[in-house]
């Protein structure tokens, strides 16, 4: 799988074959499928247009399980603030879709977790592959 380049410290950015949306709607389908609860869908682009502006397509999805995420914020409370985990999909100018996400070993550094509390958060990237494959 290709990736975007340059992507900033302990972002994970992922090629999609399918565009914004499907991307998302993908992914979606698979976190419920899996029992991992979707906090909110936010749609960039279309909240762009409804102000008057132009975004190419942009979708986020923020998830997570309690089970895997509160024993990080109880082992270090700042860990909130990149939980519940997230997923940005967006349009690049050349048409193709790039999927991101936070690398859970870099949330774990990022606030001096227990490195052992990744796999917490681990699961999810199978997923995440899978919401860009073919």
């Amino acid at each position: 799988m290709s990736t975007q380049a340059s992507p900033a410290a302990g972002v994970v950015v992922l090629a999609s074959f399918h565009p914004v949306a499907g991307t998302v709607d993908r992914l979606e389908a698979l976190l419920k499928e899996k029992g991992v609860m979707i906090f909110a869908r936010i749609d960039f682009s279309g909240d762009a247009g409804r102000a008057g502006l132009q975004l190419r397509p942009e979708q986020m999805l923020i998830f997570g399980n309690p089970k895997g995420g509160t024993p990080l914020m109880q082992a270090v409370p700042t860990v909130g603030l990149d939980l519940p985990l997230k997923a940005l999909a967006w349009e690049d100018t050349q048409g193709k879709t790039w999927l991101a996400y936070n690398d859970p070993k870099y949330i774990v550094q990022r606030h001096g977790v227990d490195g052992k509390l990744s796999t917490n958060l681990a699961a999810v990237v199978p997923l995440l592959e899978r919401a860009v494959a073919q």
